[in-house]
């Protein structure tokens, strides 16, 4: 998936965590121990983000949550795809799952919204 994550140029918070399934506190909190996540902000102080922060935001869940990396930990690993210059190719690699995962997750909530009780779907 050669694509940024969408088509938007910058993202609200709110946007950002609709995407990416986390809190806005979260997301604030990961913005003070990681350096590569630094989202501008717009006049009125609101922080934008654009797809390629969304797809680092990504990398990082997935190396917190499915890797069990520390904070510490992902923030070496961070450090050492940088270096390597890998940083761009695990991007791609884990947004794809991510987004599919999501992309399914909201379907499957419209399906159960539209699908009325007793009609013998499911």
């Amino acid at each position: 998936m050669d694509e940024p994550i969408a088509k938007k140029a910058y993202y609200s918070i709110g946007e950002v965590c609709d995407l990416t399934g986390l809190k806005p506190h979260v997301l604030r909190y990961w913005e003070t121990q990681f350096d590569v996540l630094s989202p501008n902000k717009n006049r009125a102080g609101n922080r934008v983000f654009r797809p390629k922060e969304i797809e680092l935001i990504l990398l990082v869940k997935h190396l917190l949550y499915e890797e069990k990396y520390t904070i510490e930990g992902a923030n070496k690993r961070l450090v050492e795809m940088r270096r390597a210059g890998e940083l761009e190719e695990e991007r791609q690699d884990v947004l794809e799952p991510e987004f599919l995962a999501s992309m399914k997750s909201d379907l499957e909530e419209i399906r159960s919204v539209l699908t009325f009780p007793g009609d013998g779907q499911g």
